[in-house]
Order: structure tokens, then sequence, then C-alpha cells
């Protein structure tokens, strides 16, 4: 009876074990990864992660180009991969991958794998405490001594120094010279980015070329010529990266190189104002968001700078600096701990055609006539169709109500129109031309001056002889100086 009774254990227990190893062969094959996560230092190098499974798996989201796996594929066991990154991160803020992993069976694991940036270090090593000594306007009493400013383009903005593009180095005799014609204010656009930094992978500015620009400003300040100091198109690094993906490393670098100008400047009175950026590339309400990030970046980094900048009036740009668009995006500004002390900058080259263009497109030609009493009976294909009194009146109307009639002037900082009687084309029609360029130049600057907007002229040398100190176009400079009037 008991060997029937052990007889029965063993098959019953035969049959568990069978019935066992039926249900194990049939299990799913587990796919594994050795971590969820993976951290490189900004300078990158190489490290391991293993997958394991029982069956065959693949990588079919490799990651980032500024990544490179030895291996994306195997089966059955456990496999190391060699996971290095390509460059290092100077892109001033943190950049991830996710990397996917895929089983023959259904299954599927991520790996997520990020590399630290190299932040700029902080160039505001030595604020200072706050100090009110010459800084008693505010930004609207500031605007009140403004008459009419002057660009000096092509010049401080150039990569690789003001001479580059074929201007000569700015003297003190010069802004004398623009003082002598009617002018109390200089714009000066600048790179600092683009051929001016002494290391690029910590954002630091050139001492050589923060110096020359000082000096600059020096010029202006020390003969009562009021100066707005920017960071202009400098290589397209903010203007062309006013987007979601590029934020935090513009931020960045924002924040870095205006701690480093602010340090310079900072013991400038009320006659030195800074701006933010020249036209950033902006159409519709998220890019508008990321923009007034920049701007908040931009008078943050100044204002921690202390000193006079504790108070210095500070100018921020409209989307793309165009007045419909800033009109109907900049619903909002930038905070700024100091009351009273912020400008909005725009610019005008409108009607483009009558203003900018040189040379007639598929979608039209070019203006050579504009405005009431100066259209051309001779060439009347060439007179202006858009853009005239009733649209400048128009967009300058928006410009004082949305900010000038709320406390916030409103800086015209480039507009111009220029002679087409020097170029190739030339009007058959060329002293009602003539007329009608005076006509837009005093037309525009006067009704600036009216809306609560300070007109800055955009000059590359062709009304003013930067060399001899002589005027080169004297009617542009009369019609600047009867619209300020």
């Amino acid at each position: 009876m008991k060997k029937m009774y052990f007889l029965k254990l063993l098959i019953l227990s035969a049959i568990i074990s069978l019935l066992s190893c039926k249900k194990t062969n049939n299990a799913p094959a587990e796919l594994t990864v050795s971590q969820t996560a993976l951290t490189f230092t900004a300078e990158g190098g190489t490290q391991d992660f293993s997958v394991s499974c029982n069956a065959k798996w693949n990588i079919v989201n490799p990651g980032s180009s500024w990544l490179q796996l030895d291996n994306t594929s195997g089966s059955h066991g456990n496999t190391v991969i060699h996971l290095t990154t390509l460059s290092q991160n100077v892109n001033g803020s943190t950049r991830s991958s996710t990397i996917t992993i895929n089983s023959s069976n259904g299954q599927a694991r991520t790996l997520k794998v990020l590399q630290t940036s190299n932040i700029y270090p902080s160039y505001n090593t030595s604020p200072k405490a706050a100090d009110a000594s010459g800084m008693s306007r505010n930004a609207v009493q500031l605007a009140a001594k403004i008459k009419l400013g002057w660009n000096i383009g092509n010049t401080l903005e150039a990569p690789g120094g003001e001479t580059a593009w074929g201007n000569p180095a700015i003297t003190e005799d010069y802004i004398k010279f623009v003082k002598q014609q009617g002018f109390n204010a200089i714009r000066l656009p600048c790179a600092w980015n683009w051929g001016h930094l002494s290391n690029p992978a910590t954002a630091q500015i050139d001492p050589n070329w923060l110096k020359r620009v000082k000096e600059i400003v020096g010029y202006c300040v020390n003969n009562d010529m009021y100066v707005l100091l920017n960071i202009h198109w400098d290589g397209g690094w903010l203007e062309n990266n006013v987007t979601a993906a590029k934020q935090d490393s513009v931020n960045a670098k924002q924040k870095a190189l205006w701690e480093q100008i602010a340090t310079t400047m900072r013991d400038f009175d009320e006659h030195l104002m800074f701006a933010s950026a020249n036209e950033p590339n902006v159409d519709d309400a998220a890019k508008m968001t990321i923009l007034n990030s920049y701007h908040q970046t931009f008078i943050n980094a100044v204002r921690a700078t202390g000193g006079r900048n504790s108070y210095r009036t500070l100018v921020v740009q409209g989307p793309s600096t165009d007045i419909g668009e800033t009109n109907d995006l900049m619903t909002s500004l930038p905070q700024d701990k100091v009351a009273s002390r912020m400008m909005v900058e725009v610019h005008y080259y409108t009607p483009y055609q009558f203003c900018l263009m040189d040379g007639d497109a598929s979608w039209g030609k070019m203006f050579y006539y504009w405005g009431a009493g100066h259209h051309s009976t001779i060439e009347p294909d060439r007179n202006a169709t858009w853009g005239e009194e009733s649209d400048v009146n128009s967009a300058f109307n928006k410009m004082k109500t949305k900010f000038a009639d709320k406390g916030i002037p409103v800086l015209l900082g480039e507009y111009g129109a220029y002679r087409r009687g020097n170029t190739s084309h030339v009007p058959l029609d060329l002293a009602t031309h003539n007329d009608a360029i005076d006509y837009w130049l005093t037309y525009i600057t006067k009704q600036a001056k009216a809306s609560g907007m300070l007109p800055f002229y955009w000059d590359t040398g062709g009304a003013l002889d930067r060399v001899n100190y002589t005027v080169k176009d004297q009617r542009t400079i009369t019609a600047l100086n009867k619209g300020e009037n």
C-alpha cells in the first residue's frame, strides 16, 4: 500500500514539473535596461549601459546627433553598450535625448540621456550699491530732452571691428560734427558675440572691445549727447532664435553679455541708455512670451550690477520692431523693480518700396514718389499706392495710445528713405523724387514727435562724410531738422 502511495506522489510531482516548465517556456521574454537615465558633464565622454532580453531587441531611436552608440541591436542574453557624446555642450543649457529600445515580443524601454552645460560664469562679480547721482530723470523726463537722434550704422555692429564694413573709426570730432547738424542723441548698433568674444565657451567679451565701446560712449556723453547702446543683430544668436528650443541658451548668453556690458558702462550718467536687442524675429503670441523672457533677463542683469544701472532707462524692442506686430502682440512689458524707467522701441521703413527697395520684384515695383503733392505725372507707375500719410498717422497713433499716453516713451530706433538718383535706378522725374524724399523725412519725423516717439535716423555714411566731417546730403539734414522743429 505504501509503495502505491509513493508511486502516486512521484507521478504527481512529475506532472507538476512538466506543467511548470511549459508555463516558463511560454512566458514573455523580459526586456530590461540597466539604467533609466544617464547624465554626462558638459565636457562629455563615454558611459555604458546594458540591455538584457531572451528575444531579439533593437534601438529604434538612437537619440540625437550629439550621441553615438556602438551597438543598436542584439538577442538572448546581456549586451553592454557604449554611449558616447560627440561634442562639448556649450549652449548654456542642459540638453537631453531619449533612447528607445524595443524587443521582438512587443516590449519597450526608454533611457533618458542628459548632458549638462558650461553655464556661463557670472560676470556680475562686483555689484555696487545703488547710486542715484546723475540719474534723476525718469523715462518720460529723459524723452523730453531728446530732440533728434542719429544712428552710426554699419560700424560697431560689423564683425571683427568697426572698420570692417568700410566705415572709418568713430572719433570724438565726428560726434561733435553730428551734434552741429542738429542732433542731440546717438544710437550705437553694436555687436558683442559676433567676432568679439575672447572665449566663446564662456561668452567672455574681449576686454579691448569693451574698452573701445566705452570710449565711444564717452565721446557722446562728454558732449552732452544722449546715447543708446544695444546688442544689435550680432550674428542672429538672439534675433533668429526666439524659440522654445533655444530659450534657455539665449537667456544664458543674454545674461552673460549684459552683465559685462552693464558693469563696464556702469558709471555713465543718465545720458546712456541700454537696449535689449535690435529686431527680434517674432510673429505670434508664443514667440512674444519668449521674447519677453529675453527682455526680462536683460533688465535683471543690468539692475543687478547696481550703481547708476539701478536707475538707468532701459529700452525693450517690440516684435520685429514692427509697429503693427508690437501693437497686437506686446500686451505686457517685463517687470522692473524701478518704476517708470522703460521705453519701447520700433522701427519704420514704410512703404518698403519707397524707402529701401533697390530693384523691381515680381510682386511689385519700386516707388519713387510719395505723399500728397509729390506724385509724378511723368512716371505714374512709380507713385506710392500705399503707406502714405494716413497710414503713417494710423500706425503712429497706435504707439501713442498703447504706450506714450501711458507714460512709456516709444523710441523710433531706425527710420529713413534714401535717394535713388545716386544709384543705378534713376527716376525719370528726379526733381519730384527728391522732393518726395524730403517730404517723407520731414513728415515721419514730425509725426513721430507728435506721437510721443523719439526719431533716430539710420545713416551708414550717405548723408554725412565721416572722414572729412562735411555734409554730403544737405537736403536730408534740412528735412530731418524741419520735421523736428
